[in-house]
This record gives C-alpha cells, sequence and structure tokens, in this order.
C-alpha cells in the first residue's frame, strides 16, 4: 500500500517537504528524503519532521440562532464563505487564538467559549501546501456588540443556521465541520434533544 502523500488528489507522488533543497540547520543542500514526513541532512545528519499546524476556527451564533460567517478577502479560497479563525501563534493555546481571531477578524470579545472537534486540513499559501489541525470552537460574544469585517475577512454577515450550505465554504475542513454540525443537530432533534 502506498504511503497517504503519495495517494492524495492534491499532490501525487509528491513529498511534503519536496521544495525542501537545503539543511535548514546547517544549510547544505542535498536534503533528503528519510520517510514520509521527514528529510534528512546527510552532513550534519539534523532530520526535520514535517508535522501539522495548529488552526483554529470558530462558530458564532445569535440568539436568533444565525451564524456569523466571513467572506474570505484573499486566497485561498477568496471570495468563499468562511468562519472567524486562523493560525495557532507561537506560545499561544488554541483558546486563546480562538479569543483572539474572533477580536481581529470581528472586533467581538468573546465571553464564552467551548471546544467542539477538531479536523485535519491542507491549506495552500505562497503555493505551499501545509498540513493543519483545526480546532472548532463554538463561543458567545459581548451582547449587542455589532461585528465588523477586519484583519482579512471582506464581509460578516448572519446567516440563519438551516440555511447554511457546506458548499458555500471554500476550506475543506470548514466544509466538513458545518456538515458534522448539521448532521448532529438533526441527531439530537430526532433524538428529542433541542440544539
Amino acid at each position: 500500500m502506498l504511503p497517504l502523500w503519495q495517494i492524495t488528489k492534491y499532490k501525487r507522488f509528491m513529498h511534503p517537504l519536496a521544495s525542501f533543497k537545503y539543511c535548514p540547520k546547517c544549510g547544505a543542500s542535498g536534503f533528503e528524503e528519510n520517510n514520509f514526513k521527514s528529510k534528512k541532512c546527510p552532513q550534519c545528519g539534523f532530520i526535520y519532521y514535517f508535522n501539522s499546524s495548529s488552526a483554529v476556527a470558530v462558530i458564532i451564533r445569535n440568539a436568533a440562532n444565525e451564524v456569523l460567517v466571513a467572506t474570505r478577502a484573499y486566497e485561498p479560497a477568496k471570495g468563499t464563505l468562511d468562519l472567524p479563525g486562523g493560525f495557532v501563534d507561537l506560545d499561544e493555546t488554541a483558546e486563546q487564538a480562538a479569543v483572539r481571531e474572533v477580536k481581529e477578524e470581528t472586533g467581538l470579545r468573546v465571553t464564552n467559549l467551548r471546544y467542539l472537534f477538531s479536523l485535519p486540513n491542507r491549506y495552500v499559501y505562497s503555493n505551499f501546501e501545509v498540513h493543519t489541525v483545526d480546532m472548532f470552537f463554538e463561543c458567545s460574544v459581548e451582547q449587542g456588540a455589532c461585528p465588523q469585517a477586519e484583519d482579512d475577512v471582506a464581509e460578516l454577515k448572519f446567516v440563519p443556521w438551516q440555511r447554511l450550505s457546506p458548499n458555500d465554504f471554500g476550506l475543506a475542513s470548514i466544509r466538513k465541520a458545518i456538515a458534522l454540525l448539521q448532521q448532529m443537530s438533526v441527531e439530537q432533534h430526532s433524538d428529542g434533544k433541542t440544539t
């Protein structure tokens, strides 16, 4: 059986570190494949493992069960819907990143945050495919605050939960998350629970 990186539809038979030609420690050329997720320097022996980056996405609902969605201002997936979120910074928890990203992209202050689940994703940035683990949260925000599109967001709007379509979202993990949350909502309703 072929390794996952060889059968992906994104880049067939290409190592995730294929564009890394030089050792990041000593600068020697000939940085070679060590295994499916690492490269090794033949000069100094340094091994670099390509691990997933951490990212967050946040569901913000209002009292009318509408979800705040953003329109992406930049590539990848420019012009498609997204949830507020982004990469986790160095020395930052996922929770801190979620609060910071909501503030940066919407101007809203988070008052309550709840972790939901995580999904793997691939995010192409500067023609380089970054593997991520996207952690999804749901939050409450300050009452009466009005969201403002800021940072890398072109527009913000509230969409009724029932009208959200996963296909309107440009990033794969966000599409999967919306579909999963809708499925969970249907299952809770069929069990006689409320969401």
